[in-house]
């Protein structure tokens, strides 16, 4: 793990700027990025294109299926919430099953990013629409990500396997 300027670890920096990105999204605009954390791990990830796309297709599938149970279960408040982030947890663990076999190239290693970032996603794109929640999202990882470059001092920014 590199050190940023003044030795502070990566991952705590890029999910600590996350957070006060997010909310400056929140108070300025009113849009939730994906939930409080995404943009960070997203940030750490944009190096990494396809891991983000496979996080993105586990967060759109899980919104999808709790659409449909919406249909034939009441899902509400804190049910739902849990609900979301236990079908995006596996969902993604399914995107790292199917992608993460050393079989599969590297190109085309679609895993998810974390355990509960599908899910909060998927939780934000149901309370605020999708593309918006999307966009917010792509937004706040791409100036987390500035922000890193900038204090690492254009230093490559790797990240441990997740």
């Amino acid at each position: 793990m590199i050190e940023l300027l003044g030795g502070a670890k990566t991952i705590p920096t890029a999910v600590g700027l996350g957070l006060i990105i997010s909310l400056i999204f929140s108070e300025a605009f009113g849009l939730a990025a994906g939930g409080m954390v995404v943009p960070g791990y997203l940030a750490l990830a944009l190096g990494e294109p396809w891991r983000v796309v496979g996080t993105v297709g586990a967060a759109i599938i899980t919104f999808l299926i709790v659409r449909l149970m919406g249909q034939f279960m009441l899902l509400y408040g804190r049910r739902h919430l849990v609900m979301v982030i236990l079908i995006g947890f596996v969902i993604g663990h399914l995107t790292r099953f199917v992608f993460g076999r050393p079989e599969i190239p590297e190109l085309l290693s679609f895993e998810a990013i974390g355990y509960i970032i599908p899910g909060l996603i998927a939780y934000w794109m149901e309370r605020q629409g999708a593309l918006t929640t999307l966009m917010a999202m792509l937004m706040a990882a791409v100036l987390v990500r500035l922000v890193l470059i900038v204090g690492t001092g254009g230093a490559p920014i790797e990240i441990p396997t997740w």
